[in-house]
Parts: structure tokens; C-alpha cells; sequence
């Protein structure tokens, strides 16, 4: 059965008017609670992320900032959060939930994260609202304990994940795949081992389309051992910042289907929630709630 990471610590206050929707992290939670999607024992705070599992992916100087609150102006306008203690502890236990998500699933098949898909944080800095990549450093926890032998990153936010490919550049026991909008943020891309760059407003159809079309293919070429699903909901046509036109029950399908891959060639994958800005957010809340409501019903 799947389990689930959170902590109280995912939540933080933000400025008034802050456009990240902090609230999601607690209503997920409640929201899978009250649907009867999850009972209360699949839920555990993953504690703290270590330094030495931090320092296999960012540099010491950056983690040394970011640790003791050291980021100058421009880092923290690039990063869009406000630095803090509460902002590093929500670093640490986010990245924890994923890296304990990724040891998990190697005994369920499935590890669930509440929390994680900041693919914008690079070794030396953080960007869009990502302060530690906690796929990266779960990736690199994974090679280094001998855990896995060759990584496969599904990266299906909105925005391109472009720190964890400048992270694996050079690494090629990790493929680093990202779908994402090509006229959106980041503006400079970097260059994942495979990127497919969609056009603005392409709907259920063409992106579901697009995911048969190559998903099967790149298991077949890279022939992973272990998955990293990040499963960002700010595809949706909802969304105030992704540009693409993808319905929840679109979202949901994409959810599925790359979850019943992983369990038909039986890898063990590990899901971070990624991004999600839409107007609502109960929209927001809801779409994270189907990617775990289809992890049960694949892996329950």
C-alpha cells in the first residue's frame, strides 16, 4: 500500500497576497482524509533531509546560505520566497519526504510525496520558488546507497525542470525527461536528455497523445530501474501561470497512465506534487488529490 510523506512544517507563513498557494499543502492532506482516499496511519512526517545527502547535489557555499540565512536580495527576489527558518525547515523536510518516498517505493513499488517537485533549484542557487531539487538529491541518495542503477525523471510540470538537467548533465545514470510549455517560464531552457516543448494551449487530446507516443519508447531505450514522477497540476487551463489547456479529468488520465507503466514494468517510482497555480484553489487541491486517489487505485 502507498504511503504518504508530509509534515506540519510544508506550511509557512507567506506575505498577504503571496501568488504560492501554501494552503494547498494541509488541504491536501485534509481533503484526502475526508474523500477516505487515505486513512490517517498512511500518513508520516519524513523528518529532516541530512547536510550529507544535501551536499551530493548542491554546493556547500550555496547550502551554507541558504542554512544560515546568507542569500542576498537578488538570490531571494530569483528564489520569489522570503528566507527564514521556517522556509529552510520546509526545505529540508520536503526534500526528506522525497528521498524517504524513493526508499519507500522500493518495498511498495510506490513512495508518495505531499510536498517536493522544485526542479528549479540548481546546485548553486535556487529559482521559482525552489530553494533544494529534492528529486536530485533523492536520485543521487538512491545511486550512492547502491539503490537504484539507472534513473529515469518524468517531469510533467508545466515549466521545465531545468535544474535537475543541469544537475545530471554529466550524470548518465540519470535521463532527465521533461514535458513541459515551450513559450513559459524558464525563459532560458536548459537542456534535459529529452525535452518536448509543447505549444500554448495544447488540450487533453495532443498532450495525452504526445505521453503514448514517447513514454513506452524511453523505458525501452534507457531501461530505468527506478522512476521520479513529478506530477505538477499547473498543466490545467485553470492554471494563471502554465498556458497549456489540459482539463482535471485530462490531468487525472496523464496520472494514470504513467503510473500504471511504472506497475506494469514493475518500477518502483517515487511522485512529487510539483507546481499548481490556478485561480481557485480548490482546483489546485483537486487535482493533487487525483494523482494520489490513482495511486491507490494502481498500487492500493
Amino acid at each position: 500500500m502507498p504511503c504518504l510523506a508530509t509534515s506540519e512544517r510544508y506550511s509557512i507563513s507567506l506575505p498577504s497576497g503571496h501568488r504560492f498557494p501554501i494552503a494547498k499543502y494541509e488541504l491536501i492532506r485534509e481533503q484526502l482524509l475526508w474523500q477516505g482516499i487515505a486513512p490517517p496511519h498512511d500518513f508520516y512526517d519524513p523528518g529532516l533531509a541530512s547536510e550529507e545527502d544535501i551536499l551530493r547535489v548542491h554546493s556547500p557555499d550555496y547550502w551554507h546560505r541558504v542554512r544560515d540565512l546568507r542569500l542576498s536580495a537578488a538570490e531571494v527576489r530569483r528564489l520569489g520566497l522570503p528566507q527564514s527558518p521556517e522556509l529552510v525547515r520546509r526545505s529540508l523536510s520536503s526534500v526528506a519526504g522525497t528521498v524517504q518516498s524513493a526508499v519507500r517505493a522500493l518495498r511498495d513499488g510506490i513512495g508518495l510525496s505531499l510536498a517536493g517537485g522544485t526542479h528549479h533549484a540548481f546546485r548553486d542557487r535556487g529559482e521559482g520558488f525552489c530553494v533544494l531539487n529534492d528529486m536530485a538529491v533523492a536520485a543521487a541518495h538512491l545511486l550512492h546507497h547502491s539503490l537504484a542503477r539507472q534513473v529515469l525523471v518524468v517531469d510533467l510540470d508545466v515549466h521545465q525542470g531545468d535544474g535537475t538537467a543541469s544537475i545530471f548533465r554529466q550524470e548518465p545514470r540519470v535521463f532527465t525527461f521533461s514535458m513541459h510549455a515551450g513559450a513559459n517560464y524558464p525563459l532560458r531552457k536548459e537542456q534535459s536528455d529529452l525535452d518536448i516543448a509543447l505549444d500554448l494551449g495544447t488540450d487533453d487530446d495532443t498532450y495525452l497523445r504526445l505521453l503514448h507516443d514517447t513514454l513506452p519508447g524511453l523505458l525501452a531505450q534507457t531501461q530505468p530501474d527506478f522512476v521520479f514522477f513529478q506530477a505538477g497540476v499547473d498543466v490545467l487551463a485553470t492554471d494563471k501561470l502554465g498556458k497549456l489547456a489540459l482539463t482535471q479529468a485530462g490531468c487525472r488520465q496523464r496520472d494514470e497512465y504513467v503510473l500504471r507503466l511504472c506497475q506494469q514494468h514493475q518500477l518502483p517510482v517515487a511522485v512529487s506534487m510539483g507546481g499548481g497555480y490556478s485561480e481557485q484553489l480548490r482546483d489546485i487541491v483537486d487535482a493533487h488529490c487525483n494523482t494520489f486517489r490513482v495511486a491507490y487505485e494502481v498500487f492500493g
